[in-house]
């Protein structure tokens, strides 16, 4: 009995093979689109949390800026300027703090070997600093509690730069000067980093003997612990700015006074952003398949039409409603089926060929290698999901025309003509 079904809507649509293939051209259109909405959502997703995947989430970046609020007699506009007293603060007023370390900004500084040249951000750092940003070493090493000690001049410079002031990425060993001060190169690392702004690291003692360094502590950071949620990071920011108010004298609501950049939070905020964007995405591709929904059931209505005296005779000779509407339903469940595969497969081509050339493009910005897009292929969840769709999209096509094959009385379906 269901090859016979089979067989007759087989037939059926052979025997309307243009509309059919319109009809079934605009479910596999939808389908298509909301393959390549979804797979480039995905792909950039993936792409620009992967210019981010080797930072470590829970530390925090403590800035001194400017005062914006007039506080307790002093004026707005005031300058904040840390220093070891708020070092000692974060070491003991805080159980949630660890690996705390002042990073001295020293400013743009020029580099030279012999006619060669290149600039970027001079920083001060302790030994930890490359573990708490994760800073990749490609070649030689990172500075080191010796290098702190001796007090040595040496430096990590990244690959961009190694290769344009000394020729060669593994730079190791070479010597250019800055400010007229000569130093070795003991470590290279790549240039993904976290950073967009070219950086080169020096150790804190070294830069202690040679610059002025008393108003240049701007920046402190550290990393946190049993700090997992929202609301548990939220609340310490919350606790930590009212303590360094209270230090600074400037009001704790002035967010410009000392800037606090929480990494978790943050990285929360871009995952919430990217599950909105997905959302979005998901609206507008279903949103054309409903389109190609709507016509699967224009077009099975023109067919139950045109067969109302079949569907007659068919209940005059004692056919079951449950019948009729199997017959007309599984007709738009297999055009949709059929065609929506179809689409689903040319998606599945498209992104993987877009895939294969994305995945080797990288934008480069002050010399960070960044990727826009990675990975933008369709997972076994959306292929799950997108075959949901269809099947739902193909009944719900096909039940409202059903239920007006159904709804035919067998002397008026006779008399139709």
């Amino acid at each position: 009995m269901k090859i016979e079904i089979l067989t007759e809507i087989l037939e059926s649509l052979r025997r309307n093979k243009l509309r059919t293939a319109l009809t079934g051209f605009s479910i596999a259109w939808g389908i298509f689109i909301l393959m390549i909405l979804l797979a480039s959502g995905n792909g950039l997703k993936n792409g620009v949390m992967s210019n981010f995947e080797s930072s470590t989430t829970n530390y925090v970046t403590l800035e001194a800026g400017h005062t914006s609020l007039p506080y307790d007699g002093y004026s707005a506009r005031r300058k904040i300027k840390m220093d070891e007293t708020d070092l000692d603060l974060l070491e003991k007023g805080f159980y949630e703090t660890e690996n705390i370390m002042p990073v001295y900004q020293l400013g743009y500084k020029q580099l030279y070997n012999k006619k060669k040249k290149t600039d970027g951000n001079l920083l001060a750092v302790t030994p930890h600093y490359f573990t708490v940003e994760n800073i990749k070493i490609k070649y030689g090493r990172t500075i080191n509690q010796i290098d702190m000690e001796q007090k040595r001049k040496v430096i990590v410079m990244n690959t961009n730069s190694a290769q344009l002031l000394l020729d060669t990425e593994n730079a190791v060993g070479k010597i250019f000067t800055i400010d007229d001060i000569v130093y070795t190169v003991v470590g290279v690392y790549s240039n993904a980093q976290t950073s967009w702004r070219v950086s080169f690291y020096l150790p804190l003692s070294t830069a202690l003997s040679i610059y002025i360094t008393q108003d240049k502590l701007r920046q402190i950071q550290f990393t946190t612990n049993d700090l997992t949620t929202e609301k548990a990071n939220q609340d310490f920011d919350d606790k930590l700015r009212k303590r360094l108010s209270r230090k600074h004298h400037y009001d704790s609501k002035d967010y410009s006074a000392i800037y606090i950049s929480n990494a978790f939070l943050e990285y929360l905020q871009t995952m919430t952003i990217f599950s909105v964007l997905n959302t979005f995405l998901w609206i507008i591709g279903i949103g054309t398949l409903v389109s190609g929904i709507v016509g699967v059931s224009n077009i099975t209505l023109i067919t139950v039409k045109e067969r109302t005296k079949e569907f007659g005779i068919r209940k005059a000779l004692g056919a079951k409603p449950l019948s009729v509407i199997r017959l007309v339903m599984m007709e738009s469940l297999i055009i949709t089926g059929f065609f929506g595969y179809i689409g689903l497969l040319l998606g599945v081509i498209v992104t993987e060929i877009f895939n294969k050339v994305t995945d080797s493009m990288t934008t480069s910005l002050e010399g960070m290698d960044m990727s826009v897009f990675q990975d933008a292929t369709i997972d076994f969840g959306i292929s799950i999901s997108a075959t949901v769709v269809m099947i739902i999209a193909g009944l719900l096509a096909g039940y409202f025309p059903a239920r007006k094959a159904v709804a035919i009385k067998p002397i008026e379906a006779l008399r139709y003509e």
